[in-house]
Formats: structure tokens, sequence, C-alpha cells
């Protein structure tokens, strides 16, 4: 039997289907067309900017590094490019393997591969990292002809910080190394943010840390339209970088060198100074160290022998270097009695070799007196006896008020980084420094070693030089500081760095000529008699010889008896010519003794440098470093 259908109610059903479907595509459309006017009306200008820079991309354009030079216009820190072979960690399948294939094509040393994992640990693995720096023309061919085997390996060219005079000044002038991870936060935190994209290196010590905005230059772009896969295609624009300034300094780099070699590989400091400017005319510590091995990243062995090293290369002496200052403490000391009034320059003081206080003996030079002695004698003999007793007058606040103005024990001020303050003792001081009561009194015997230079004085030979240069410029006291002027890379137009206005001390004139005459006569008829003879001008100076470990009250010093780091230091402090000091030095020798026969001839050749243009032979300058004071001066020639 044959249904029936229900032609209209299949009908309705149909046209209900149909008007739910029509209703479901119009609202689709409806929300097509919302979300077309979203995005082409509501949020047009912000995928616009995305899509152009989809198409664009902004490539930082990293400036070069300014100049460092010396007074003289001898250029000690310059640039040079050179093709750079770089690996991208995280765009590598397997680095290990990566690396053996390409030391196939490019030698890779086994100091390229510690450096190498060095920077590793220290970056980033989406960063290039170089594996071989310096690479030679024949080099970039091999690899380019390959290059399609090393997926995350390119070579780029950079530009290379050059420190010519390799290890000479290196103090001074610092090196530039990798952005650390501390120095990336404090770059990101600060208003140069923007300026160091790009950049990789920045300057760690010395100059090239102290005046890094002068030095760095600023950051330029460039604007280029890019692939769907991220390739350059052409420059759309161009904003230049701007180089960075060159940096003059105030040193003498052939008084620098001068002096290194004097030291030879002895260990010690000597800070020169221009006592009517402020102006370092040298600032030595040795032994000194390389800044060309930290350009690439020093690799992991270089940086042990040079951190682990018994003779701390890597300490700068001059600046943070700080030694008790022996007997070249005493003009000072001459000076505090005459301006307190505790002595006048006639006061005699009976010298029988040694002095007691408190049941203790404090003995003088080998236990011999010099007899009565007055203020010249004592400073041209260098009579521990008088100071003894002078230390025990003044007390030990009344000392430390006088010499903090001079500089003792405080920050000088100088323009770079790392200076240390050394110790000017205070009643206050010790209080403050110890937690145990018994520790923190103050007790007599305490002050009077302190009046030869010992007990818990500790200063610079920054601090030492910057005092000197005080004393011979009759209490006018100026800043000391490395750079004397600036030069715009553009313009060529160089701008003097204003110096700090001078501090006057307030010397009686009558009182620091009384002491720079004895000072004087310590190079006429003194401890440096020998050192200074037939010297064509007029110098003032006084030895030192500071311990390096205490010795027992009981006990004899034998340097012969000791290890060669516990011995004796030499100082000297000196000025020239004496009528006009126009170079005030401090300088220092560890361990090796009596500062008349280790630390005066370095300062006579250094005067006989800056004052007479002579400059000593190699046979000068072998006696030197063997000790010989009394060593006939060889005929001077000019220095080259």
């Amino acid at each position: 039997m044959t249904e029936l259908r229900n032609v209209e109610a299949d009908l309705a059903r149909f046209k209900a289907r149909v008007l739910v479907v029509s209703l479901a595509v119009v609202f689709a459309f409806l929300l097509l067309a919302s979300r077309l006017a979203y995005l082409q009306i509501v949020r047009h200008e912000d995928l616009s900017e995305q899509a152009e820079s989809n198409r664009t991309a902004v490539v930082p354009i990293v400036p070069n590094r300014g100049l460092i030079q010396d007074r003289n216009g001898i250029v000690l820190a310059t640039n040079y490019s050179a093709y750079t072979l770089e690996i991208t960690p995280s765009k590598t399948i397997n680095l290990e393997q990566t690396i053996e294939e390409l030391s196939q094509v490019i030698d890779i040393a086994p100091r390229d591969r510690r450096r190498f994992k060095k920077l590793m640990d220290e970056s980033k693995s989406f960063e290039s990292l170089p594996i071989r720096t310096r690479l030679t023309d024949e080099e970039v061919a091999r690899f380019a002809a390959q290059r399609f085997r090393f997926q995350g390996v390119d070579i780029k060219a950079r530009l290379f910080r050059q420190y010519p005079y390799g290890e000479m000044a290196s103090h001074v002038i610092g090196y530039i190394g990798r952005i650390n991870q501390s120095e990336k936060e404090a770059i990101e935190d600060s208003q140069d943010e923007a300026n160091y994209r790009g950049t990789e290196y920045i300057g760690k010590l010395g100059v090239e840390q102290s005046f890094e905005s002068q030095l760095h230059g600023t950051t330029g772009v460039d604007s280029v339209e890019t692939s769907a896969g991220g390739r350059a295609v052409r420059k759309l624009a161009s904003n230049p970088s701007t180089p960075g300034n060159t940096v003059v300094l105030s040193i003498d780099i052939k008084l620098q060198h001068l002096i290194e070699q004097m030291f030879g590989e002895r260990r010690g400091a000597l800070v020169a100074l221009d006592p009517k400017t402020g102006e370092v005319l040298a600032f030595v510590s040795k032994p000194t160290f390389d800044p060309n091995l930290f350009v690439d990243g020093i690799d992991v062995e270089s940086w042990k022998a040079l951190n682990e090293s018994i003779d701390k290369p890597l300490l700068n002496r001059a600046l943070r270097g700080t030694y008790p200052p022996g007997s070249t403490y005493k003009p000072f000391m001459a000076m505090a009695a005459l301006q307190t009034g505790k002595r006048s320059a006639t006061t005699v003081i009976n010298d029988a070799g040694s002095w007691m206080f408190g049941g203790h003996q404090f003995r003088s030079h080998g236990d011999h007196g010099l007899g009565p002695v007055d203020m010249y004698t004592s400073i041209v003999k260098s009579s521990n006896v008088y100071y003894y007793s002078l230390a025990n007058e003044l007390g030990v606040d009344a000392m430390h008020d006088f010499m903090k103005p001079l500089g003792f024990g405080q920050i000088t001020g100088i323009d770079i980084h790392g200076e240390l303050r050394g110790l000017l003792p205070s009643q206050a001081w010790k209080r403050n420094y110890y937690k145990k009561a018994e520790q923190k009194k103050w007790y007599a015997g305490e002050t009077i070693s302190l009046g030869i230079g010992q007990g818990y004085n500790s200063f610079t030979m920054l601090q030492l030089a910057h005092a000197t240069a005080t004393l011979a410029n009759n209490g006018i006291q100026y800043r000391p500081h490395l750079v004397i002027a600036t030069q715009d890379a553009m313009t060529r137009l160089t701008s003097p760095v204003v110096a700090t206005p001078p501090t006057n001390l307030g010397f009686d004139p009558d009182h620091a000529a009384t002491v720079r005459r004895a000072m004087v006569g310590v190079t006429q008829e003194g401890t440096s008699t020998r050192v200074f003879a037939g010297a064509p001008y007029l110098s003032g100076g006084k030895t030192g010889t500071a311990q390096a470990v205490s010795i027992g009250q009981k006990d004899r010093y034998n340097a012969s008896k000791m290890e060669e780091h516990q011995r004796d230091h030499a100082l000297y402090i000196a000025f020239a010519p004496a009528d006009d000091p126009k170079i005030a030095l401090a300088v220092i020798v560890e361990n090796a003794g009596f500062g008349a026969a280790h630390a005066a001839p370095i300062a006579r050749r250094v005067f006989d440098y800056w004052l007479m243009g002579q400059y000593p032979t190699e046979q000068d300058l072998a006696a030197v470093r063997m000790g010989q004071a009394a060593a006939p001066l060889g005929k001077p020639r000019l220095a080259a």
C-alpha cells in the first residue's frame, strides 16, 4: 500500500531549514563584517605599524670607540676592523660537532675553544659568539665556500680595540670586555639603554671605564626592507652613528715607559704629579698586564695565570695598593709640629739610638744614636727617636687632624674609579672599627710608631705623591687628574677639562720652607746624597723603609733569613727643582729594602728626563734595577 507524503509539511520543514541556514549565514557575515570593521577602523594604526615593522627592520649601527692619547698626542688605544667567525649556539643542532667540522675548514686553537666556552658561560644561547677572530682573507674565502654546511655559523666584520703598547700603562688605560649580566642590567636601568643597542663591549678598568660615556659615542640606526624570510633587501633610511670622543691624558708615555723599565721584574708603584696643576705625569703599577688579552674575551688559562699570580699583576698598586709610609712620613710630621706649635725648628732632641716608653724600647736605625738633633737634622739623617717623641707629644688625634687635609687616608678624587681610602688612624676610628671593648681602647704606646710612618698608617702612593706635591707647592693643593682634554670626533675641536679649583691649606710659608730646606738637605748631605751627586738641578726628597710584616721588639731584621715577600719596602718621595717645583713623586719598590738604594735612583732618572730631557742608557737602567745606588750615571742622551 503506497504511503501518501504530506507535501505541505515537507515544504514547511524545508523553509524552516532554509531560514535557519540563512540566519546562520547572515550572522557569520555580520561577524566577518564587524571583525573587518574592527581591524580596519579600530586597530588600523596599530596593525599598519606592525605590517610596516614586518616589512622593515631597524638595525643599530655601533659607533667607533674614541681614541686615548697621551699628553703629546701618542695614541694609546685605537681600533681596527677584522673578520670574526661567530656561532649562535641556539641555532646549531650539535654544537660540539659543528666546532669539530669548522676546525677542518678554519684553524681553531685550544685557546679559542676555551675562550668560546667562557663566553658561553657568561652569555645567552641566542647571542652570536666569536670562536675565531682576525680571520685572514684566505680563511674567509674557505669558509664562504663551505658556508651551506654550517647552520648558525657566520662571518661578521667587527671593530676591535687595540692597545699598541701592550702592557705599558695598562692600569691607567684599562681595557674593554664583553658586557656581563650585571652591566647589562645597569644599562637597562639607565637612560643609555638605547645608545647601547648592538653594543657588546664596555670599558672595564682605568680610563676605558671611567670615561665610557665620552669614548662610547652615539649609536646610529639603519632602516632596511626585509623579505618574508627576514633577509635585508634594501636600505630605506639611515641615521649614522657618531664616533666616541678622543680622550687626552696628562701622562707622558715615554716617561711611563722609562719608569716601567726601571722597575723591571720588581713589584711596586710610582705616581708623579705636577704640583701646580695636579696633572698626573706618570702612574705606574708593576707588574702590568696586556689589555689586548681581554679584547676578544680572555681564555680561562690566561685569566687563571693573571688572577692567581702571587705578584698580583691585576692589582693597581698606585691606586689600590696601601702601604705604611715609613720615614717618608717624617717631613709631614715636622710640618705638623711647626703648624701646631708643638716644636720649633731649633728644638733639639737627643737621639741615643732608642727611645723608652711604658717599659718598651723603640729602636732607631741600627741602634746607633745620632746625638743632639734639631728638625733639619732629624729629616736629613732620618732620626727615629726625634719622631717617636714628637708623636707622643702630638697624640694620635692631633696627627690625624693635621694629616687628613693633606689627603692621607682620604679619597683624593682622581678621575678614575677604584681608589682605596687607606687608613689614617684616630681614636674614633678604632672605637668604630673594633667590636670588643678591649680592642676599642687606644693605648698611648700605639701612638709612638705612627711618628715614623708605621703602626696603623696605611696609604696609597697616590696619596703620598698628592701630599708631597702639596708640601712642595707651599700648601696649595690641586686634585690629581689624568684626563686634561677631550676632542670631538666630528668637529675635531679640543675641549680642556675644567680643573677643580685648588685648596689652600694655610701653611705658614716659613714653616713650609723649613721642611723643604731639610728635604733638599737629604739630597745634599743625607740619605740620598750619592744618588743625586752631580745632578744639574736641586731637588728635595726623603727616603723611607717600611715593614711588610711585623717584627718583634726583641727581634732584629735580617732580610737574608726572610721570604722575599716579607722583606721591607723601599720608598722615596721627592720634588724638583727645589726653588720652583715642576714635578713631585712618590715611589715604592716592594720588598726591596732601603729606599736610598732601590727607590731614590728611580726618582733621579725621572727628574733627569722631565727636567733635562735626558734618557738613561741601558747600563744605567740595569744599575737601577739592581739597586746600585752609587753606580755612576752613564753619559745621558736625549729621550727618543
